[in-house]
């Protein structure tokens, strides 16, 4: 039983060291996808840790019928790979509003949601990321926002680290 307990904790250990890095204490730039309709977000990461991080991103979509504004925190986990790549993986949420005017109709409304994150990043030599990543979002709240509730999102983001 010891032998078994400390191969676990040993392993453990292993895991934990191989998990550590050196990741961006900033990054600010573009995250840019379908984001449901909203298109590009002002993204913002800051690192915690030697592999945990914080990213809140902002949307926006202002057009002839269709005014919104989307807010997003997640809580990310980052691993190396090798040679400049990581992968993550996070979880989070946000809110936002809209507003809509067309043809007479006139709705607007507020949405919460919950969001996964998971993607694969590399950082240049020069202060320079970039990022593909896929968000899964699930709506709450969401009136006529959206048609169903589950909302897919894959982007690609550029930032510059500091």
């Amino acid at each position: 039983m010891k032998k078994l307990f400390l191969s676990a904790f040993m392993l453990a250990g292993m895991a934990f060291s191989m998990q550590a890095q050196e990741i961006s204490k900033n990054a600010l730039g573009l995250r840019l996808g379908d984001n449901d309709g909203f298109g590009g977000e002002i993204s913002y990461q800051r690192g915690l840790s030697s592999n945990n991080r914080l990213e809140v991103d902002l949307g926006w979509r202002d057009s002839n019928h269709v005014d919104a504004i989307k807010l997003t925190g997640l809580y990310q986990w980052v691993w190396n790979i090798e040679g400049g790549f990581n992968w993550y993986a996070g979880v989070g949420g946000g809110l936002g509003t809209w507003s809509y005017d067309y043809r007479g109709a006139d709705d607007s409304g507020t949405f919460f949601f919950v969001a996964g994150d998971i993607g694969i990043e590399y950082k240049f030599d020069i202060p320079l990321m970039l990022s593909l990543d896929f968000r899964p979002e699930l709506y709450f709240n969401h009136d006529d926002f959206r048609d169903d509730s589950f909302g897919p999102d894959i982007a690609l983001g550029i930032r510059y680290t500091f």
